[in-house]
């Protein structure tokens, strides 16, 4: 009994092997290395382009850098090193095939399929939006700490990153691993300016992105950081002062939203008891209904986007 284990282990463990020098040596996987090793390519060409831009202080456009700028402000580039714009499309493409082929072999039904799709993008969606928000939050949060510990330093060109580096371990994330990236590249590359430029293209927050920007001129130009810090301080108050203002105004809109569904939902519900017929029924399952769904779900999306944007 035993030597049929270890021979069946034996067996197993060959056509393992077998099938996984099979797969290494296929068209198919050649094929795949090939792919990956192109957007990679791609990638650290846009990487080097990108640096070229900051250089020459161009802004950056297309769809890709929407993509990629999404990615940072998430923070998922940050965790994910090999994660990049042409991979996030990838991995997007295969998974909603997947989730759209299956939905349609199993309910053999094209609009529900289709739905489905739509309702993965528009998950993806928010949950981006959501990690952009939150390390949005994060680093409104710290930004004056920042600018303390800035303060309390006398700092000078040569050694800003350095103090950067030191600064990095009382933040919190996003601003923590941005820092260290800095001072990282500057250490690597020995150019200050690009390596303050391009961590300023990692956070979303506008205050942050003008603080940094305003180091890199006062680093070429040698000016004093004591001056910018405090006229920094001073518009980051008034920034605090207006957010809350727009997050009074943010409150607002949600109890606008929800006022606006619970209502729609008894007006529903009326007209429901009134015509003798099923809601579900006319609003799932007839082209009408499904139109009016779709245009209420693109409202809603349109009311969080301009909330989102209030918040900021």
């Amino acid at each position: 009994m035993v030597y049929k284990a270890l021979f069946g282990t034996f067996l197993f463990v060959f056509f393992l092997l077998l099938f996984v020098w099979f797969s290494s040596e296929s068209l198919i996987a050649r094929m795949m290395r090939r792919t990956f090793d192109s957007m990679d390519a791609a990638a650290r060409q846009r990487v080097h382009e990108n640096r070229q831009l900051l250089t020459d202080f161009q802004e950056r456009k297309g769809f890709l850098h929407r993509i990629e700028q999404r990615l940072m402000y998430c923070g998922l580039t940050g965790k994910y090193r090999w994660l990049t714009s042409e991979l996030w499309i990838l991995i997007n493409l295969i998974v909603s095939g997947l989730c759209y082929f299956a939905v349609l072999i199993i309910s053999r039904n094209f609009v529900i399929a289709l739905s489905v799709l739509a309702g993965i993008q528009v998950l993806r969606y928010l949950l981006e939006s959501y990690l952009m928000s939150k390390n949005y939050r994060a680093v409104n949060e710290n930004l004056m700490k920042f600018l303390d510990f800035l303060g309390n330093y006398s700092i000078t060109a040569g050694e800003v990153t350095g103090i950067l580096k030191q600064i990095s371990k009382y933040m919190e994330e996003p601003l923590r691993s941005v820092l260290d990236e800095c001072y990282y590249e500057a250490q690597t590359s020995g150019d200050s300016n690009i390596a303050l430029l391009a961590m300023a293209e990692k956070i979303e927050h506008p205050r942050f992105k003008e603080l940094v920007r305003n180091m890199e001129i006062s680093i070429r130009y040698s000016a004093d950081f004591t001056s910018l810090v405090r006229s920094s301080r001073k518009a980051v108050r008034e920034h605090m002062r207006t957010r809350q203002e727009r997050k009074s105004m943010v409150n607002e809109a949600l109890v606008n939203m929800l006022i606006l569904a619970v209502m729609s939902i008894v007006i529903l519900i009326a007209v429901e008891q009134l015509i003798g017929a099923s809601m579900q029924e006319i609003l799932f399952y007839t082209w009408p209904g499904r139109i009016s769904v779709s245009v209420i779900m693109v409202i809603f999306l349109l009311l969080y986007h301009q909330i989102r944007n209030l918040d900021k």
